[in-house]
């Protein structure tokens, strides 16, 4: 888990508790300071610290880096091979970790294992859609030539596959579809479970804030170097890069009418 000085409080609180309270606990947390937090973010990290002895392993960067680069350097100090991954202002369901290490378990060759999401705006009654993911190895591969086939915030996954493929990279909104491409290109299997082990905090206002040349550049940023991966070839970068383009630049209700209408399962 990776947390910078924007979060709030309250919402790592309910994140943490949620980790710590599964059916099948963790051996440890690898909290990442990304740079100088603030005071209230501080205490609260010491406080969960304190409150679990020899739980956390904190790293601290000397200033904010990025989600990749923190991420990067979590992984690092991770000491099992098993790693789930987490949103510091997301809440896990309580079987989440379970059902995760139950696909590990039965399926050796398995890589990463994500799920789908409940989206979720101010508390976790307020349903604004599930975002759904492919399910099987072929289906997921073949959907990452489009769209990220992963739920970031679900993934759990070998910490020697993510070494293998190079780890997290920055690349700006993308780091995890990156490295996703990554592990494709170096033989990772992977599988999804069709459930929503997490509810994953968001808004209306998200969804319509996904615009703009900025997202228009970092898209372009990651298709190329998709490109030069030899992941997707011509046709693909150019229609990929032209159908996000498109919804980058289309007026913000549209755009967000788009995200919960067609991109998400409406409740």
């Amino acid at each position: 888990m990776s947390v910078y000085y924007k979060e709030r409080p309250e919402y790592l609180r309910l994140a943490l508790d949620s980790v710590i309270n599964q059916t099948t606990p963790p051996q440890e947390i690898v909290l990442v300071k990304d740079g100088k937090l603030s005071m209230t973010l501080d205490e609260t990290i010491n406080e969960y610290n304190d409150r679990y002895p020899g739980l956390f392993t904190l790293v601290s960067l000397d200033k904010n880096m990025g989600l990749g680069i923190a991420l990067r350097e979590g992984i690092k100090v991770c000491r099992y091979d098993i790693i789930a991954r987490m949103d510091s202002d997301d809440i896990a369901r309580s079987d989440r970790f379970r059902k995760q290490l139950d696909v590990f378990n039965e399926n050796n060759n398995i890589d990463i294992v994500g799920s789908s999401i409940i989206e979720f705006e101010d508390n976790v009654n307020n349903i604004l859609a599930i975002k759904k993911v492919p399910i099987n190895d072929n289906e997921i591969k073949k959907f990452a030539k489009q769209r990220n086939p992963f739920n970031h915030m679900t993934v759990m996954y070998r910490k020697k596959a993510i070494l293998k493929a190079g780890n997290y990279e920055p690349m700006m909104l993308n780091e995890d579809y990156y490295l996703w491409v990554k592990m494709i290109l170096n033989g990772s299997k992977m599988h999804n479970i069709n459930d929503n082990l997490v509810y994953a905090r968001t808004g209306n206002d998200m969804f319509k804030r996904r615009g703009g040349l900025n997202y228009v550049k970092y898209d372009i940023v990651l298709q190329k170097k998709f490109l030069e991966m030899g992941f997707v070839n011509t046709f693909v970068f150019i229609k990929n890069v032209l159908i996000r383009s498109f919804v980058r630049m289309i007026p913000n209700s549209l755009r967000g009418y788009i995200y919960i209408n067609w991109l998400r399962k409406v409740n």
